[in-house]
């Protein structure tokens, strides 16, 4: 599904990835780990353009990416929730969820008019899944974005990336700065969406919990990837135990 090859991304002169290859097949989760600093983000900014490859080549289901606009990546299918989480706090809960949506209502709206039809309106069934995955959400549909918790700012970042109808989710340190039993409905909601087909690139601090969820890893250290495995044979990695793992 997805392919970079060779990627080099810079901020300025600082080059923060340095010829990177990676590999995502439809269906998986595939984690990527390291310190901070390593490239980790900036892998995932590079997959959505918001960062502009230097070198190399990205490939979404089989079509160079790297040069168009992020609403275009998004349109064809690639959604990001961000580290730290980046919700409109004095926007409510929904229409958070709906600006999600934007994206594919503009899109439909376009191709009416130009066939003078009336204008649709927003579909529900996106959001009624959205509310079913975190039902604390549709509780909360009136409240400011502002006003929830980080665990429930979390559910909602999500929630919005879902509202486009994503193919491949990029989630970015979801677990950060979350209590356990959050931590652990955030881990289980990722398992639930890839159960439902959903292929999901998963950057997370806590290499221990995400090596146990993803089919596969890969290991970046200074803008390099240095190991690569499923996610059993980077738990059992020596190295990786000493380095990530804290054993």
């Amino acid at each position: 599904m997805l392919k970079l090859e060779s990627v080099h991304t810079s901020y300025g002169h600082i080059e923060a990835i340095k010829g990177i290859s990676i590999e995502i097949s439809r269906g998986e989760i595939v984690c990527l780990i390291g310190s901070n600093g390593a490239g980790k983000s900036t892998t995932l900014m590079t997959i959505s353009r918001i960062l502009m490859p230097s070198k190399g080549s990205v490939l979404f289901e089989g079509k160079e990416i790297k040069n168009l606009p992020p609403h275009k990546i998004v349109s064809m299918g690639i959604s990001q929730v961000p580290e730290g989480r980046r919700i409109f706090p004095k926007l409510t809960v929904r229409e958070n969820l709906e600006m999600g949506a934007y994206l594919a209502v503009s899109d439909q709206r376009s191709a009416v008019s130009s066939r003078g039809e009336a204008p649709p309106r927003p579909k529900n069934n996106q959001l009624e899944h959205v509310f079913n995955l975190f039902p604390v959400l549709k509780e909360r549909h009136k409240q400011m974005g502002g006003t929830l918790s980080g665990g429930e700012q979390q559910m909602l970042a999500i929630g919005r990336a879902l509202m486009s109808r994503p193919k491949l989710l990029l989630l970015d340190e979801p677990s950060l700065g979350l209590a356990p039993i959050i931590v652990s409905k955030i881990f289980k909601t990722i398992r639930e969406l890839n159960s439902e087909g959903l292929t999901i690139l998963l950057v997370e601090q806590n290499a221990k919990a995400a090596l146990k969820l993803a089919h596969r890893g890969y290991v970046m250290e200074s803008g390099r990837v240095i190991k690569e495995g499923n996610g059993k044979e980077l738990l059992d990695d020596p190295d990786i135990k000493k380095a990530y793992l804290g054993e």
